[in-house]
């Protein structure tokens, strides 16, 4: 049996694909497409209208969206590469959604084992999304329209709030003489614990064991050495607690 990889990319071989947006993931887009053996065009320049192709996926800024696909000549199947944004603004253009799960920081990135988030106006247009994503290397998984914010708040909060909650540890630490490497272990089996087993059973610490005695000296801490940071160590302390009490046990 042929590799679903193989399987999808030959249903792509007969396609052209215009790939619009010159920055880092129309770059990553194209390379990632011509490697599978798929017949891409691009990165072209906004204003591109599709001419002579099928598909075109835009990989351009999401508030350029809907001013990319309204260049674009009708009949093509026309796909934005956002996580955030529905497929309005594809519309009339029958159009579909790739959202790789993915931080991009340069064209010669590499999609393989990537999840990403599917949406298709038709179920051909879904088709064409699941078919690029395959080829590209991805995971795909449908997101509706409906969820998309959702979805894209999540992506927001494991990434990007992650980031915000170890500054504010390197911030601390730093107060400490203890550099943000020192912790770069915990967080990596911390990440890999709630991968495995989900937050609840992640937990550890002070909270999860009832220990307030620690806490207190804590948050004592906290309001000592960064105490514009103290609001949200209690928002995060409450959440923690909310969190330690869906487990049902203490954990150490």
């Amino acid at each position: 049996m042929p590799e679903p990889h193989a399987a999808q990319t030959r249903a792509l071989a007969d396609l052209r694909v215009d790939v619009v947006g010159d920055g880092r993931v129309g770059n990553a887009v194209v390379a990632g497409l011509r490697g599978a053996g798929i017949d891409v065009r691009g990165p072209l320049g906004r204003g591109a209208d599709g001419e002579g192709v099928e598909i075109v996926l835009l990989a351009v800024p999401d508030a350029e969206i809907e001013a990319a696909a309204s260049a674009i000549a009708p009949g093509r199947l026309v796909g934005h590469l956002s996580g955030a944004t529905t497929l309005e603004p594809l519309a009339p253009h029958e159009g579909f959604g790739i959202h790789p799960l993915m931080t991009i920081a340069g064209g010669d990135a590499s999609f393989a084992g990537v999840p990403a988030a599917i949406a298709g106006a038709t179920a051909r247009a879904l088709e064409t999304a699941d078919q690029l994503a395959v080829a590209l290397g991805m995971a795909p998984f449908q997101v509706a329209d409906a969820d998309r914010a959702a979805y894209h708040a999540a992506a927001s909060i494991a990434s990007n709030f992650l980031v915000t909650l170890e500054w504010f540890a390197e911030e601390l630490a730093a107060t400490a003489g203890v550099e943000r490497a020192a912790f770069a272990p915990l967080v990596r089996a911390t990440v890999e614990n709630w991968q495995e087993h989900g937050a609840a059973f992640a937990l550890t610490g002070p909270i999860a064991r009832g220990d307030d005695a620690t806490l207190a000296r804590q948050r004592a801490a906290v309001a000592e050495r960064t105490p514009q940071r103290l609001a949200l160590f209690d928002a995060l302390t409450d959440a923690t607690r909310a969190l330690a009490a869906t487990k049902g046990r203490v954990s150490s």
